[in-house]
């Protein structure tokens, strides 16, 4: 195993895609238990590794040398085996968080910043904000002075920086804080990069605060230890095209729209020309419930049936890289988008009255007017979707048009 990640317990990761892109290698990963890891670290056999949690500062003493932002910071995130055998190791994080601000036009100078946890990432941000010359840094934890509590007497706070895993796969939802009760945010981040959008993200998204996210922290970390591993440079541009093909490959595409507008048979075609998984909400409700949807509605009602539905739409919405169709009255409720957004790009299907079919749809059966309730719930998909499409032609012209947008604007970054 030439190139890798280290780690305790890793789980599915975006790295090892992300490094061949960028760089052109084999990048593998291996989980090690403590006792494990001396004799990894001691053995050679490996050019470089990238390491995670929980051994970034476990691996400082096998270092024969370390770099600025490593001996400055106090842990290692890469390590590269030097030809005499001994290693090198640096903090690469250092590196994707100063890039991801800089890209999302955050600038922490004379800024008052709060940075969430007190953790090795969280010694790596304050070094960046410090070195871009932030007013003040005060680390928040648990059971300090400056905790989640009395984290709220600070509303002079600036910029704020979530480094806890708060909010993570698969504990989807969590936000450490509510962002709305700092009136003078002016940027937040959040290293977290699965979901792609975190609860604490779409916080800021609302509020209209620029954010910068986990996942191009994650891509311009792994640019700079590929940098190292090879001793080649790797320009802006070709990270900024590697981020939006993975982003793009791990984004939901979300189908939204009336009942009859065709979210099914379009999401089919999509996942075929995409060879993605489709995800039907109604088809996985009715495999829940053991039952119909015109039953569940007539035995235990609409408000049983939501319900349903949003449990449904949690679960369907932490998945990601697949095509997702929803049921007609999906984004009626407001807790259902944060669970479609968190991952995915949500596009209305629009279809003519005329042409929308009423049989098992209970809502269109007893609505009495198509017209009417297509203008009641008008309001929910246009708040909703990110791109509308007319699905009133051949289904192969409604799929190209949602891809052609899909490739256009990418994945979530």
């Amino acid at each position: 195993m030439e190139y890798g990640l280290i780690g305790e317990k890793l789980g599915h990761s975006h790295s090892p895609r992300i490094h061949r892109l960028l760089a052109g290698y084999d990048y593998q990963l291996r989980e090690l238990s403590p006792q494990e890891l001396p004799a990894f670290l001691e053995a050679g056999d490996f050019r470089g590794q990238n390491v995670t949690i929980p051994y970034k500062q476990a691996v400082v003493p096998y270092c024969g040398a370390l770099g600025e932002g490593a001996r400055r910071i106090g842990c290692v995130n890469t390590l590269v085996r030097r030809p005499d055998g001994t290693l090198f190791g640096e903090n690469t994080d250092y590196a994707g968080f100063r890039y991801t601000l800089a890209r999302s036009g955050i600038r922490p100078a004379g800024r008052r910043c709060l940075v969430l946890g007190t953790g090795g990432t969280s010694l790596t941000v304050t070094r960046v904000l410090e070195d871009l010359g932030a007013a003040s840094v005060d680390r928040v934890s648990r059971r300090g002075a400056l905790n989640y509590e009395t984290v709220y007497q600070r509303q002079d706070a600036e910029i704020i920086v979530n480094t806890t895993p708060v909010g993570m796969y698969p504990n989807n939802g969590g936000s450490p804080l509510d962002l709305s009760r700092f009136p003078g945010l002016r940027g937040a981040a959040d290293v977290v990069y699965n979901p792609l959008k975190t609860a604490f993200r779409l916080q800021a998204e609302a509020l209209g605060i620029p954010f910068a996210g986990g996942f191009p922290m994650l891509a311009a970390q792994a640019r700079a230890a590929a940098e190292l591993f090879t001793g080649r440079p790797i320009p802006d541009q070709r990270l900024e095209e590697v981020c939006r093909e993975v982003a793009g490959e791990v984004t939901n595409i979300v189908l939204i729209g009336m009942p009859g507008s065709g979210k099914s048979a379009v999401g089919a075609a999509l996942a075929a020309a995409l060879g993605r998984e489709l995800l039907d909400s109604d088809e996985e409700i009715v495999r829940r419930a053991g039952r119909p949807i015109p039953e569940i509605f007539s035995r235990e009602g609409e408000a049983r049936f939501r319900a349903l539905e949003s449990q449904v739409l949690a679960d369907l919405g932490r998945r990601s890289g697949v095509v997702i169709a929803t049921g007609g009255g999906a984004v009626l409720r407001g807790e259902n988008l944060p669970l479609l957004r968190q991952n995915g790009r949500l596009c209305r299907l629009r279809r003519d009255v005329s042409l929308l079919p009423v049989e098992g749809r209970p809502i269109s059966q007893s609505c009495g007017s198509l017209s009417e309730l297509e203008r009641q719930r008008e309001p929910f998909y246009a708040a909703a979707a990110d791109w509308t499409v007319d699905n009133n032609g051949p289904l192969e012209q409604t799929a190209d048009q949602i891809l052609k947008l899909f490739r256009e604007q990418g994945g979530i970054l």
